[in-house]
C-alpha cells in the first residue's frame, strides 16, 4: 500500500514538474485597438478651460465697512456699494449677533486703502472703515482679460 502511493505521488510530481518546463511562448503577439467616443476629447478639453479660468485664493485684505444688527441698514449699504462698484464683491458674514459687511477682494494693502478713502468720501456708513487681513478671491490674468473685453 505504502509502496503503490510512493509511486502515486512521484508519477504526479514529475507530471507537475514537466508541465513548468513547457518552452512554448504562450502570448500571442497583437494590437489593441481603442473605441473611444469623441465628446470625451471635448469635455477634456472644456474641463481644462474650466480649471485655468478659476478663481484662486491668496493672502489679502477686504474693507470691513459695517457691523451691525440691523438687518435692513446692511442691506441697503450692501446695495449702494454694488451699485457704485460692481466691479468688487461684497461679502456678509453673519456672527451672532451682528451681520458683517465686507468689501472688495485687495492683493495689496495700497489698492484697499485708496478705495477706503473712496468709501469715505462717498460717506456711505458714519463709521469708520477697516481693512482687514483675509483670505481672498484672486482672478487669474485669463479671467481678467475676458472681463475687460
Amino acid at each position: 500500500m505504502k509502496k503503490k502511493l510512493g509511486i502515486l505521488i512521484l508519477i504526479l510530481y514529475t507530471t507537475v514538474v514537466t508541465a513548468q518546463n513547457n518552452l512554448t511562448d504562450s502570448v500571442i503577439k497583437g494590437s489593441v485597438v481603442v473605441n473611444k467616443d469623441p465628446r470625451l476629447d471635448a469635455l477634456a478639453k472644456k474641463e481644462l478651460e474650466f480649471n485655468s479660468m478659476s478663481l484662486k485664493s491668496s493672502k489679502g485684505y477686504r474693507l470691513l465697512v459695517l457691523s451691525s444688527n440691523d438687518r435692513e441698514r446692511v442691506m441697503s449699504i450692501r446695495a449702494k456699494l454694488l451699485q457704485l462698484y460692481p466691479e468688487q464683491k461684497v461679502y456678509m458674514v453673519f456672527q451672532n449677533p451682528f451681520i458683517k459687511l465686507k468689501f472688495g477682494n485687495f492683493v495689496e494693502k495700497p489698492e484697499a486703502e485708496r478705495y477706503r478713502d473712496l468709501l469715505t468720501s462717498a460717506r456711505l456708513v458714519p463709521t469708520n472703515i477697516y481693512i482687514v487681513p483675509e483670505v481672498v478671491e484672486v482672478k487669474s490674468d485669463k479671467n481678467k482679460v475676458k472681463e475687460e473685453e
